[in-house]
């Protein structure tokens, strides 16, 4: 496995709420260690470091050397906690794993040669329908990003998951079907879903103009 980015971390003793945000009041971010038949370990990570790696993207997607003490385990983040309002980082799991672990990633999907689509050229839209795909790989083959080449594709051409070539030892979680990702579409298509979505919300607002006007006027006589 190539060289890892660390993640440096102390062993936390406390638990619970109140400990929690003492240690976010010194910017650090409580965090667990899991999985691979071994004792679950509590820990805290430098909240700016924690953060800086997740904006990085594919967060979770990515393997880390964690480092406590001495002691450096390698890892998968699993899940992070973020503020509702500020997205700062609270909290974050990491699953311990060896190089030869199989593990569930999604992955992003790059496109390639747009400028080489007749379909774009023509004016079409490359309607995305999976910006990631999940794939199970072993933790050391996890793959950057995935790619799809867009050269040739007319209108109405799309992209599927067998169109992919994924690396060797990776493949996608999605076996029974063959997937749409992606697909070349017309600006007639995309002008009647707008037109569509425009009727629909005129109709909504005329149906709650006759709800709401004036009464009858037989009623309004009575």
């Amino acid at each position: 496995m190539a060289q890892l980015p660390i993640i440096k971390a102390e062993v936390r003793e406390a638990k619970g709420k109140g400990a929690s945000r003492a240690l976010r009041r010194e910017a650090r971010i409580p965090a667990i260690v899991y999985g691979n038949n071994t004792e679950e370990i509590s820990i805290s990570v430098d909240q700016k470091e924690l953060q800086k790696e997740y904006l990085r993207g594919n967060f979770k997607s990515r393997v880390y050397e964690v480092e406590i003490g001495k002691d450096k385990i390698i890892v998968l983040p699993r899940d992070i906690q973020l503020h509702p309002v500020t997205d700062a980082t609270l909290h974050a799991d990491f699953q311990r794993v060896e190089k030869d672990t199989k593990v569930h990633v999604f992955i992003p999907v790059h496109f390639l040669n747009r400028d080489k689509s007749p379909g774009l050229k023509r004016g079409g839209v490359l309607s995305i329908i999976r910006r990631e795909i999940e794939l199970i790989c072993r933790a050391d083959s996890i793959p950057e990003f995935l790619e799809l080449d867009l050269d040739g594709l007319k209108i109405g051409d799309s992209l599927h998951s067998h169109s992919v070539d994924y690396p060797e030892g990776v493949e996608p979680a999605i076996t029974d079907r063959d997937f749409t990702i992606a697909a070349i579409v017309g600006k007639t298509v995309k002008e009647e879903e707008e037109e569509s979505a425009e009727a629909s919300e005129e109709g909504a607002e005329e149906g709650e103009e006759a709800e709401g006007g004036d009464a009858p006027a037989e009623e309004a006589s009575s």
